[in-house]
């Protein structure tokens, strides 16, 4: 945890708020089973209390994570931000903000938690950090808070949607400029959500439903005469790309790109078509877009493919630093729970991006950041109860052999 430490000498907190940070840090990467208070106390010298009391402290995760992200990619490079929310299973009814969430697993709603994650993607390095995680709110609190409209159904999405635009202009002061892109799926193809990011000097990439009410712009001779000029130029016909300008195919798939008016969004957006036709199968397309009118079509195209990243994010999280293992039901350890998996996270996978630089040729996975943690972890154990030379052992190769057992090959 280097990198951990070295960016905690940097923020002014408290030696024993530090000195838990790394203690979790570590514990997260080496306890096996469950991430939860209890298991954990089992792997560290902390207790279960300890670890309860900590929790319901403040950190400052976003700035942290911020400099993790600047530390791994460097000041250079294309990178754009994705966002996408979470659904994290859990009981009880006394569980803050625990309602019916969309569940894309089981492809329907489901009682638990949700969470909204910003993460900053490396194009060239195929790979993600989280930024920020949020958790979003149930109707009961947002009740409770007075936020709710009046039509049940749709002031529902319009608000879970105004928490999202809410978590994103909270991260906003944490942004490069570089980072200029936020790239969602089809679920945000939604007019108060992209106003939301126009205004924050964003621009967003994204997909839209097959079917989409577009128009064409008119480009045809001016009208003599008064009165306003012609606009547009007829409904967009998805199974005919004639008016389309083709952008080229690589892999098999076709890129036909324009700029066409949405009606729902009242808004001009530069939209791409991607065809996609296996050998005697019928064509499959679907319909990105970006409020940015300039951005190039495969721009557009690698953008969207590395949304997927965030997602690798998640999986790993809940697989390996204990996402859905919290031992707490209030708002703040909840809170603090959910970012202290995935900051762990941006570490192993900063350790994983290092390792990558020295040695190419091996491939790591987040498995194998686990097992090593444990064995070095456990290593360091016996040396220590044991009494024995530490800077003797540690130089020998079988020391090295035991650090990397069982590693996964990828």
């Amino acid at each position: 945890m280097e990198l951990a430490l070295k960016i905690l000498n940097r923020i002014k907190i408290s030696k024993p708020q530090k000195k838990f940070l790394l203690t979790l840090f570590t514990t997260i990467l080496v306890t096996r089973g469950k991430i939860n208070f209890r298991n954990m106390s089992r792997y560290s010298e902390l207790c279960e209390h300890t670890y309860s009391r900590n929790f319901a402290k403040s950190f400052d995760f976003i700035g942290f994570n911020r400099q993790v992200i600047d530390e791994t990619f460097g000041q250079d490079g294309d990178r754009i931000l994705a966002f996408d929310p979470s659904f994290i299973k859990k009981s009880g009814t006394h569980t803050f903000s625990r309602d019916s969430f969309w569940n894309g697993c089981a492809s329907r709603s489901q009682k638990g938690l949700e969470i909204s994650a910003l993460s900053v993607v490396d194009i060239d390095q195929h790979t993600a950090l989280t930024l920020s995680v949020a958790q979003t709110l149930s109707q009961e609190e947002v009740k409770r808070k007075g936020l709710d409209a009046h039509d049940k159904d749709e002031d529902e999405k319009a608000t879970r949607m105004q928490q999202y635009l809410d978590h994103i202009g909270k991260v906003a002061p944490y942004l490069t400029a570089s980072e200029h892109y936020i790239v969602v799926d089809g679920s945000f193809a939604n007019a108060a959500f992209i106003d939301g990011i126009t205004t924050l000097n964003k621009d967003v990439v994204g997909k839209l439903r097959c079917d989409a009410n577009c128009r064409y712009l008119y480009t045809g001779p001016k009208r003599e005469g008064r009165g306003r000029q012609k606009t547009y130029d007829g409904k967009v016909n998805w199974q005919d790309m004639s008016r389309f300008d083709c952008a080229g195919s690589d892999e098999g798939v076709t890129l036909y790109s324009g700029l066409l008016n949405h009606i729902s969004f009242s808004r001009t957006l530069k939209v791409v078509v991607l065809i996609k036709q296996a050998k005697g199968q019928t064509p499959c397309y679907v319909i990105l877009f970006s409020t940015d009118e300039t951005l190039n079509p495969w721009q557009i195209y690698r953008y969207y493919k590395a949304r997927f990243q965030i997602e690798f994010l998640f999986r790993d999280a809940k697989q390996f630093t204990g996402l859905c293992d919290a031992q707490v039901r209030d708002q703040a350890r909840l809170d603090f729970h959910f970012n202290a998996s995935l900051t762990t996270l941006n570490l192993a996978k900063s350790e994983c991006f290092n390792a990558k630089k020295k040695d190419k040729t091996r491939i790591w996975s987040m498995g194998s950041v686990k097992i090593l943690a444990f064995n070095q972890h456990y290593l360091n154990r016996i040396i220590r109860i044991f009494g024995l030379d530490h800077t003797c052992i540690k130089k020998q190769p079988e020391y090295q052999a035991l650090k990397v057992y069982g590693t996964l090959a990828a």
